[in-house]
């Protein structure tokens, strides 16, 4: 494989941290197992570190180069989903229930050994290297605390990469705009009157007002929305009623808006909480909506991905690198880095002929990677970081 000696040479630490935090998923906001071996790895190159939160960690690399020197942010997700491992390997998850479906265990281990050649090229640079080890990137909760504690204050760009089963092993998407849509949860209360279901008239059927509201909702994109936007209002969840032969006085509606545009996205926002209490009224109920923002649109930096190409086509060749991958409506928190320092987030091939489960879709129990692709994400990690730290780019 087209990666420098240096990257090489790391193969075996890479592949076992892989296999170790696959055998070890955590879910989000509990890696706390995880975290630790974190910590232990990074104590063992000499980087120091502090939590940032309960379970996420920050690490830092300084140039001992002379002179000025600017800051380059890495981020790897940490977390795991819950649901069971359904393969049948030597590193299968230990921990019931829990499983590395979506790469983030390749995710760490890959910055993990970007860090420890960074370390030893440490009289390479001046400036600093900042090493996100992010918690709950699954549920949207972590990138902010990273955010909110200062971290890209100062950063002149911040990168990340994350695994693909879309794309081969030994390809990359490095695509300028819009990669992942923005994701917000929503649930809508619905208070009405109970009665008895012979009559009707007495109460004030909050099933029924849920139900419409469902259908209302779908209005948003085949009615209200610009038929060339991409724009998703989906409703997962509906429970109400206590009992088959009662007029239900409370329904509650689950669900998620998915859009790429700030604008489009409020207001889609904004029709969900309009129709949810104007149909609630119209039929004499109530209705509460509460939203949750998980992430924004992640939008890549045209000159941080023409600076990244630039960096892996002197390693790769350019055939296997994509410029125009298609985007997704999968939300991922990175985006919210991305909002306040100029960057971009990668994609990586992990799929390979030689494992038809590299092939799998993400959250699918059967999902694994082909390791051999991760370390071209770790050598764009290390080069990537090199460059902007000795070229100095404007913010």
């Amino acid at each position: 494989m087209a990666v420098k000696p240096y990257v090489l040479a790391e193969q075996a630490y890479l592949t076992d941290l892989r296999r170790h935090f696959h055998a070890h998923p955590e879910v989000s906001l509990k890696e706390y197992e995880t975290c630790k071996k974190i910590e232990a790895e990074l104590d063992s190159m000499g980087i120091p570190h502090k939590r940032i939160g309960e379970t996420g960690v920050y690490g830092w690399i300084d140039g001992k180069k002379a002179g000025d020197g600017v800051t380059v942010a890495l981020r790897a997700d940490i977390d795991a989903l819950a649901m069971d491992d359904l393969k049948e390997v030597p590193y299968h998850s230990q921990n019931q229930g829990v499983c590395h479906a979506c790469g983030h265990d390749a995710h760490t281990a890959t910055l993990l050994t970007a860090a420890k050649i960074l370390k030893a090229k440490e009289n390479e640079f001046s400036g600093q290297v900042r090493l996100f080890f992010q918690q709950a990137e699954e549920i949207g909760q972590g990138a902010r605390q990273f955010v909110q504690a200062g971290l890209l204050d100062g950063v002149t760009r911040v990168f990340g990469a994350h695994v693909t089963s879309h794309l081969d092993s030994g390809k990359i998407s490095l695509t300028a705009g819009p990669q992942n849509a923005s994701c917000d949860y929503f649930k809508i209360q619905i208070h009405g009157k109970g009665a008895h279901v012979s009559t009707p008239q007495l109460g004030v059927d909050a099933l029924y007002i849920a139900s419409q509201i469902v259908v209302q909702l779908q209005t948003i994109v085949s009615r209200n929305t610009d038929p060339l936007e991409t724009v998703v209002v989906g409703v997962g969840k509906l429970e109400a009623g206590t009992q088959y032969n009662i007029v239900a006085e409370h329904a509650v509606l689950e669900g998620t808006t998915r859009s790429f545009l700030p604008e489009v996205r409020k207001f889609t926002n904004d029709r969900v909480v309009r129709i949810a209490k104007e149909t609630a009224a119209l039929y004499g109920a109530e209705a509460e909506v509460e939203f949750l923002d998980f992430a924004a649109p992640l939008v890549n930096d045209a000159k941080a991905v023409e600076e990244v190409t630039a960096v892996t086509a002197e390693f790769l060749p350019r055939e296997d690198i994509i410029s125009d991958f298609q985007k997704a409506l999968g939300a991922d928190d990175f985006a919210d880095y991305l909002a306040v320092t100029r960057g971009m987030y990668a994609f990586v091939g992990t799929r390979s002929a030689k494992d038809p489960h590299t092939a799998v879709a993400h959250h699918h129990g059967l999902f694994d990677v082909d390791e051999e692709g991760l370390l071209i994400s770790c050598n764009v990690y290390v080069d990537y970081a090199l460059w902007v730290l000795n070229e100095k780019p404007e913010a």
